[in-house]
C-alpha cells in the first residue's frame, strides 16, 4: 500500500508543475529503480495516451506558420537521417550479433521514434515479449539519459534555440523526451524540436508498411492520428485568436501532462528492464544513438543543416 501511495504521490506532484521535466524524470528513475512497480502494465497504456494528448495540447500554443515552416525544412532531414540510422543500425546489429527482430526493433526506435515506433513495428515482424522488452528498454534508458544531458551540451556548445531544437529532434529518441528537453532549453527550440518530431513520427507509417511486406503480415498498421490533431491545435490557436485564453489553458495543461509522462516513463524503468535489455542490445543502442546524435550535430554546427 505504501508503495501505491508513494507512486501516487510522485504522478500527482509531476503533474503539478511544481517540478521541471528534467525532476519529474529523475523522480521516475528514482522510483523505478529503488521500488517495485504497483501498476506496470496499466502505467504503459496510461504514458503512451497521456504523452499523446499533451502534444496536442501543446498545439495549442503553437502557430501554425511557425510549426508549417519547421514541418517543410525538417522533412528532408528527417528523411536523409532515417534512411541513415537504419542502415548503420542494421549493420551495428548484425556486426554485435543481436538477436535479429531485437536488432530490428532497436533500429527502428532510434531512428524514428522510440517507443511508438517499436510498438508499431514489433507485431508486424511477430517479435515475442522479451524482443519487444529488450528494444523497449533499450531505448527508454537512452531516452532518459538524453533528457538529462542534452541541455546542458547545448548551453556548452552555444547552440541556439533553433540549432537546438533541431539536433533534439534528430537525435532524442521518444517525442516525450525531445518535448521535455527542448521545452527546458526555450520556447523557440520547442516548436522546432517539436514540429520536427512529429514530421520524424510520420514515418512510423511508410515504415511500418514496408515491414509488413517484406514480412507478408497482415497486422493492422497503427496511424499516428494524434499528429494531425496536433495540428488542428495548432490552426484554432493562429485562427481563433479570440479564444486566446483558454487555448493558452490547454497548452499549459499540456506541458504538465508531459511533465507526468516523464515520470511514468522513468518508473517504468526498473533493474529487472536493465537486466534483461544484456550488453550487446544496449551496446548496439549506444552506438548508434551516438552516432547519429555526433553527425547529425556536426552537419547543424558546420550550417549544412538549418531551418
Amino acid at each position: 500500500m505504501a508503495v501505491k501511495i508513494l507512486f501516487v504521490l510522485g504522478f500527482v506532484l509531476c503533474a503539478s508543475g511544481l517540478v521541471s521535466p528534467a525532476v519529474a524524470l529523475a523522480l521516475g528513475l528514482i522510483f523505478g529503480l529503488g521500488l517495485t512497480h504497483p501498476w506496470q502494465a496499466e502505467s504503459r497504456t496510461a504514458t503512451k495516451y497521456l504523452l499523446q494528448a499533451s502534444v496536442v495540447g501543446l498545439g495549442f500554443g503553437m502557430n501554425l506558420h511557425e510549426v508549417l515552416r519547421a514541418g517543410r525544412s525538417g522533412f528532408v532531414y528527417t528523411a536523409v537521417s532515417i534512411g541513415f540510422a537504419l542502415t548503420a543500425g542494421l549493420l551495428a546489429g548484425r556486426i554485435l550479433g543481436v538477436n535479429k527482430t531485437a536488432s530490428i526493433l532497436i533500429t527502428v526506435g532510434t531512428a524514428i521514434c522510440g517507443g511508438s515506433a517499436i510498438a508499431a513495428v514489433a507485431p508486424i515482424i511477430h517479435a515475442d515479449q522479451e524482443e519487444t522488452a529488450v528494444s523497449l528498454g533499450t531505448v527508454f534508458i537512452l531516452n532518459a539519459i538524453a533528457l538529462l544531458i542534452f541541455p546542458p551540451l547545448g548551453w556548452l556548445l552555444h547552440l541556439s534555440q533553433q540549432q537546438f531544437g533541431l539536433w533534439a529532434a534528430l537525435a532524442i529518441h521518444d517525442t516525450s523526451s525531445v518535448v521535455g528537453a527542448t521545452a527546458r532549453y526555450g520556447a523557440v527550440a520547442l516548436v522546432v524540436g517539436t514540429t520536427v518530431k512529429l514530421t520524424r513520427a510520420l514515418w512510423i507509417v511508410p515504415v511500418s508498411v514496408g515491414a509488413a511486406v517484406l514480412k507478408r503480415s497482415d497486422s493492422r498498421i497503427q496511424w499516428p492520428w494524434f499528429i494531425a490533431l496536433f495540428c488542428l491545435a495548432a490552426v484554432a490557436n493562429t485562427y481563433l485568436p479570440g479564444l486566446s485564453r483558454e487555448w493558452h489553458a490547454l497548452s499549459v495543461m499540456g506541458k504538465l501532462g508531459l511533465t507526468a509522462t516523464l515520470y511514468l516513463i522513468g518508473t517504468g524503468i526498473s533493474r529487472a528492464t536493465v537486466r534483461q535489455v544484456g550488453v550487446r542490445p544496449m551496446l548496439q543502442g549506444v552506438i548508434l544513438w551516438i552516432l547519429v546524435g555526433v553527425t547529425s550535430l556536426w552537419l547543424i554546427h558546420a550550417g549544412w543543416i538549418s531551418l
